[in-house]
């Protein structure tokens, strides 16, 4: 460590994870107003979040796998931090925006947008209501950062129009809800084909349509499922989808 510079925090790196998370790989700079943003709260310099950043980075095991190597001068906390959450996703975007709005001086329903009325409309708890918020909206900005605001079938890059959608269903697995391996970018239509079995992506990452789709020799069928038939996705730059959850999907819910 250099003179004159303080060693991070568990909190302070907490919030760089989760900005890691949440960060295109080709955005991780010191010019990013969201790394901006979050030097300014944490009392450091843009250059050293960006760096942080890209310590994270060297920890991924997604990103190892395809050679790419991150700054390898992460220090044992990093990798600490790292492992604890990357094994426990249920964990980070909680307690890393409680931590946001303790930095803002902010009240963490205020963080996220919950007014008293959302509260009686929907009848939960205050903090119920409050995690299912952040954790859709974690994982939504995870995935879609992951996939660089892309539709891993189609190449559409209009954020409107994509879903975050999960390998195993929200419903099966509450472990690997929010883990960014069980995540894909995807259009609204295909996905809804991906739910319904009507569409899977194979472990080599290799589109397949359904049989009973193939064999509607329509213009529709062809234009938005025989095309891309045996056709790869459009990797992520970061969390690969995991080989096992895909497989669960070719294996449990695909219509062969």
């Amino acid at each position: 460590m250099k003179e004159g510079q303080t060693l991070w925090s568990r909190d302070e790196l907490i919030l760089a994870m989760a900005l890691y998370c949440k960060t295109p790989f080709g955005r991780m700079h010191s010019t990013n107003p969201e790394v901006v943003k979050l030097a300014g709260l944490i009392g450091r310099t843009a250059g050293s979040v960006a760096y942080k950043l890209v310590n994270f980075a060297s920890l991924d095991p997604s990103l190892q796998a395809r050679g790419i190597k991150g700054a390898y001068k992460s220090s044992n906390l990093d990798k600490e931090i790292w492992n604890e959450f990357y094994n426990n996703w249920d964990r980070l975007p909680y307690e890393s925006e409680k931590l946001l709005a303790k930095f803002e001086n902010t009240t963490i329903e205020d963080l996220v947008g919950i007014s008293e009325n959302d509260l009686f409309k929907e009848g939960k708890t205050r903090t119920q209501l409050v995690k299912i918020r952040i954790n859709q909206s974690f994982f939504r900005k995870t995935i879609l950062a992951s996939y660089n605001n892309t539709c891993c079938i189609t190449g559409i890059q209009q954020s409107e129009f994509l879903i975050a959608g999960h390998i195993i269903p929200w419903g099966v697995d509450e472990k690997n809800r929010l883990n960014p391996q069980n995540g894909i970018a995807i259009n609204a239509l295909h996905d809804k084909a991906f739910e319904c079995g009507y569409l899977t992506i194979t472990p080599d990452y290799i589109i397949k349509i359904s049989p009973l789709i193939l064999k509607q020799k329509t213009q529709y069928t062809l234009d938005y499922f025989t095309k891309y038939e045996n056709k790869k996705i459009i990797l992520p730059s970061k969390f690969l989808p995991s080989k096992e959850f895909l497989e669960y999907h070719n294996q449990s819910r695909f219509k062969s």
